[in-house]
């Protein structure tokens, strides 16, 4: 698991990081803008990435943007990060598939000898 993922904070400590009251976090869990990762006694615990997107709430919030507004902008860009990331690897694609048509058309050119086609 990448350690941005890693799910180490408890609310009080996510809710300092992020700058926001615990309360906030679990009216952000309710209204489905974040899931946090559960122990077995059912706590609590938040990842780096977590609080990244806690962030992200805030600012967007703090921008005037409704709780159903956040949702949908977080959506969207989850979806351009999805789509960027289809495009780079359609670029990396492309990319090779053309070195490897220069390279099978470089094994079928024959080399000519100058001096036997000057006669």
């Amino acid at each position: 698991m990448p350690n941005d993922q890693r799910a180490l904070y408890i609310i009080s400590v996510a809710a300092e990081l992020a700058g926001v009251h615990p309360q906030t976090l679990r009216i952000y869990e309710r209204k489905g803008l974040i899931e946090p990762a559960r122990t077995q006694g059912r706590s609590r615990r938040y990842s780096e990435r977590d609080v990244a997107l806690l962030r992200r709430i805030q600012e967007l919030t703090n921008e005037g943007v409704g709780l159903a507004g956040v949702r949908r902008i977080l959506e969207l860009e989850s979806q351009v990060e999805a789509l960027e990331s289809q495009v780079r690897s359609a670029h990396q694609d492309a990319r090779l598939a053309a070195q490897r048509a220069r390279r099978e058309q470089r094994v079928d050119l024959v080399p000519v000898n100058p001096r036997r086609t000057a006669r």
